[in-house]
């Protein structure tokens, strides 16, 4: 929790490192094997991606990998694909690749704030440059833009923006990578240069190497209790499936239940009424009745819109967009007011000047909460488990809960329990080229806002269809 302001946050300017690069390199599948789950990662079509970076190297092309983004895990799977898979596949073919195999990483600047300064420090030694999300950030979009079009190695980035939970759901993606495709094709014309410019979807699920329904059951019960919920029984001749989704529904609405009453009682928000019998009932042993999908849909809509309001009321900024696009907004608007651009002396304040912006800060955080809690949400759709009740769908969305709860805890949301050994599955897909499409791009700022939206709709179609066929 933030209590005290700060300075304005300082960019982060990369500062490749290849001694730093080469001891990741060495140390990765260490870091893989106990600060995760994975056991096993393989990948399809890497012969793609050695094409490219042959291509790359004889200065015929630049790219930008654009990766799913499911997991915190992501970017060690990357990692995993591009130095010690894409080199192998590259021997067995027979073609020379100058090492070292790398991607300047475009990555949040929010991401050193909850990780460390030590990853920020990482990050700028690996070539990575920083963007903030909420804003027109000149600054980290120049940088970017001079990296893609002039960096020793291609980009990486997550066109999702944020982690949404799900191997199996693909987040709006945000327009911003192909707008930097574009500009990149711009530069190299500017620079009289003829590479093309393209992006490579990359897909990344995760599968439980033995479905762990055992750990989730016992996530499940440990949910369960915190939420005061009666332990349930299944009926005489029910399945264990049938059950255990029953429990897993039974949380969700439980849950809830209790947000829209909280935020109908505290912020005044007006949602569907939650009575306190409904409430009560959820907490005895009496027979369960579940709303409908479509119900849990609904509700569960309003109620993230209400909770994005009660930051935006605070903030005072206005409800446009998608539910993406605002928590992009309120995230910025925080750091606005806890690193604050008035406060770059800010030893020189008054003890009387420095206590009211500390309380600014503090509850400007407390705000944000509100967002945070929205952004655990935004990929649930109410039937997810019910479409396909596998142990990976399960797990997905009861961590999605555990992190809820461990919000209101007061807890940090990123040391998820693990619930059992995984094995992630890389999919290159094939390169979607941003210069056959520079013509459109150009010819005026409508075709220009056309062209954007046709080229990320058709890489959110290859990670959609790369998403359910994995």
């Amino acid at each position: 929790m933030i209590q005290h302001a700060q300075p304005p946050l300082e960019f982060i300017p990369p500062k490749l490192d290849i001694k730093v690069l080469r001891t990741l390199q060495i140390l990765l599948p260490l870091i893989i094997r106990y600060r995760t789950a994975i056991r096993h990662i393989e990948a399809k079509n890497v012969e793609v991606l050695v094409n490219l970076y042959h291509q790359f190297q004889m200065d015929k092309i630049r790219f930008l990998i654009a990766f799913r983004h499911p997991s915190a895990d992501d970017p060690l799977c990357l990692g995993h694909l591009l130095y010690r898979l894409v080199p192998r596949v590259a021997r067995e073919q027979g073609v020379r690749l100058k090492p070292p195999i790398h991607a300047h990483c475009l990555y949040d600047r929010g991401i050193p704030l909850w990780a460390g300064k030590f990853m920020g420090w990482l990050y700028a030694r690996l070539g990575g440059t920083p963007i903030h999300r909420g804003k027109i950030d000149l600054q980290g979009l120049r940088s970017a833009r001079d990296l893609f079009a002039n960096g020793p190695f291609p980009m990486a980035a997550a066109p999702e923006g944020a982690i949404n939970g799900h191997s199996e759901i693909v987040s709006p993606l945000e327009p911003g990578i192909s707008q930097l495709g574009f500009w990149c094709v711009e530069d190299l014309q500017k620079a009289g240069r003829s590479e093309e410019v393209m992006i490579v979807p990359l897909g990344i699920c995760y599968r439980y190497i033995t479905p762990p329904w055992a750990a989730i059951d016992d996530l499940l019960t440990e949910l369960e209790a915190d939420a005061g919920l009666a332990a349930m029984k299944p009926t005489e001749g029910e399945a264990i499936d049938s059950f255990r989704y029953k429990r897993l529904y039974r949380l969700g609405e439980h849950l809830l239940n209790i947000m829209e009453d909280y935020y109908t009682r505290f912020y005044h928000q007006e949602l569907p009424a939650s009575t306190t019998a409904k409430l009560k009932s959820r907490k005895t042993s009496e027979p369960y009745v579940p709303i409908s999908n479509e119900e849990f849909a609904n509700r569960l809509s309003v109620l993230l819109d209400a909770a994005l309001k009660v930051a935006e009321q605070f903030f005072y900024v206005q409800p446009k967009g998608s539910v993406i696009d605002r928590c992009r907004r309120l995230e910025q608007a925080a750091w606005d007011y806890i690193y604050r651009e008035d406060l770059k002396n800010i030893e020189t304040l008054s003890v009387l000047e420095r206590g009211l912006a500390d309380r600014v800060a503090e509850e400007a955080d407390l705000r944000a909460w509100h967002m945070r809690i929205v952004e655990s949400f935004v990929a649930v759709t109410g039937k997810y488990v019910l479409e396909k009740p596998t142990a990976e769908r399960f797990a997905e969305t009861t961590l999605l809960m555990w992190d809820m709860f461990a919000r209101i805890k007061g807890k940090s949301p990123f040391n998820r329990p693990k619930l059992g050994a995984q094995q992630a599955l890389l999919t290159v897909g094939q390169p979607i080229s941003v210069s056959k499409r520079w013509d459109a791009y150009k010819e005026s700022r409508k075709g220009a806002k056309q062209a954007i939206a046709d080229l990320t709709q058709e890489l959110q179609t290859a990670l959609e269809t790369m998403a359910t066929s994995e």
